[in-house]
């Protein structure tokens, strides 16, 4: 994948008495092999990461998008600065905007309640504003043609946009289906397999190039998922952190050969001058026939997500499935019992996680801190929906329980006029039964 492209490294005279952009060598790296694999790794390191701080560390949702949004800007400004493609800085600011683009949909999702479907118009309806004003004011979206200041802030704008919508399209998508961890990347993999086919065969690179990059977001999310799910769900039992850490190991080995190497660098001075929107050597004909092919692979999508949605299975969009039936009554348990189910059935870093959620919104309540104890309780409530199929399986009577304490913690926190008293009490026997 290395196509002929455009690199300006001169500057051109002024037009109609205003200066032109100050061009600069490109600042991205050139398509090949090496591209895709780090945009996977640091894909999967933006969904293990973001919930290992989240989740696992317990620092919150909201407040991990602000210590992301920080460094976000940070690192970017240090891109912006730079005249060439730099591995490191590069590699680095695609890490942190894979991360901040993940917070940015769960905040929606989670925090602010906004259903995914939804995310995702959005977040497609802002990406084709943003290739739209790109496109009228450079008249070019080829990423190989990054040499002038607004073609950067365009670009990676588009990056940060891409990362959200591909988390939302991602997570509805598993909502839709209720795919387990393995089941779910098949999906993702088999589509860009397809578009990279579609790429050789004449269709429109720099389509078939942001396709991609939207997929291989779901893809290494899917695959972060798979390696952290637990062993006897189907998983590979890394965890959120010892995945965070293989994969940034890998980008860490990977981005060195490549600063040793230079195999990534696009070389201007051997290349060939063309107008960097052109097709070279393009086929009108296979274009055309390669865009018919991408529209029907998007309505075969929607044709299997539709049909995989109406198969029996868990699903967020189906209130009515989200409460499994249980052949025990939950109300059979006295507290003691309770207590000593969840210490028997549920595993220990699932027990501490919920915990210490709920400690710190107990706190939060203590010491007036309303918002703050709502949005904590928000991470109390995300951890234990993502927990709940593999909870299910183990005891599902106990989960019910557990559930019912659960809810009424969240229904305490969250009245329009919280009673102190009773948002203790709940948060209390919640932490009781967890302890």
């Amino acid at each position: 994948m290395r196509p002929t492209i455009l690199l300006c490294m001169t500057t051109t005279a002024n037009t109609r008495g205003r200066s032109a952009p100050r061009l600069l060598l490109n600042k991205v790296p050139e398509v090949t092999l090496w591209f895709w694999v780090i945009k996977i790794l640091c894909t999967t390191v933006g969904e293990s990461f973001a919930d290992y701080i989240n989740m696992t560390l317990g620092v919150g949702l909201v407040p991990t998008a602000v210590i992301f949004t920080i460094a976000f800007v940070a690192v970017l400004g240090l891109q912006m600065r730079l005249r060439t493609y730099v591995p490191a800085a590069y590699w680095l600011t695609v890490v942190v905007v894979s991360v901040t683009g993940t917070l940015y949909t769960d905040i929606l999702t989670d925090q602010v309640g906004v259903p995914l479907w939804i995310s995702t118009t959005v977040f497609a309806s802002m990406l084709a504003g943003v290739f739209g004003l790109w496109y009228a004011r450079e008249r070019t979206l080829s990423i190989h043609s990054i040499v002038t200041t607004p073609r950067e802030a365009f670009y990676w704008l588009a990056v940060l946009v891409t990362f959200a919508l591909g988390t939302a399209t991602g997570d509805w998508t598993l909502e839709l289906t209720g795919w387990g961890p393995g089941q779910s990347v098949l999906l993702p993999l088999g589509l860009i397999v397809l578009l990279i086919g579609l790429w050789r065969f004449g269709a429109n690179p720099v389509l078939t190039f942001w396709l991609v990059y939207i997929l291989t977001r779901p893809l290494g999310a899917n695959i972060g998922d798979w390696l952290a799910t637990p062993a006897d769900e189907q998983g590979l039992g890394l965890g959120t952190f010892g995945t965070s850490v293989v994969f940034l190991l890998a980008i860490l080995v990977a981005v060195a050969y490549l600063s040793i190497t230079k195999a990534d660098v696009i070389d201007g001075a051997t290349r060939p001058e063309i107008p960097d929107h052109a097709t070279p050597s393009g086929d009108l004909t296979r274009e055309r026939a390669s865009l018919v092919a991408i529209a029907g692979l998007a309505v075969g999508t929607g044709l299997l997500l539709t049909y995989a949605n109406n198969q029996p299975h868990i699903s967020a969009l189906d209130e009515e499935a989200t409460t499994p039936s249980c052949s025990g009554d939950p109300a059979s348990l006295s507290a003691t019992e309770a207590h000593d189910h969840v210490q028997a059935a549920f595993s220990g870093d699932d027990v501490d996680q919920f915990r210490t959620l709920a400690q710190d919104t107990l706190g939060m309540v203590e010491t007036g801190q309303v918002a703050e104890a709502k949005s904590r309780v928000t991470d109390l409530e995300s951890a234990w929906d993502d927990a709940q199929s593999r909870l299910v399986s183990k005891d599902c009577v106990t989960w019910a329980y557990v559930d019912g304490e659960v809810d009424s913690a969240l229904t305490a926190v969250r009245a329009p006029h919280p009673d102190p008293s009773t948002e203790s009490g709940t948060l209390t026997t919640l932490i009781t039964t967890l302890r």
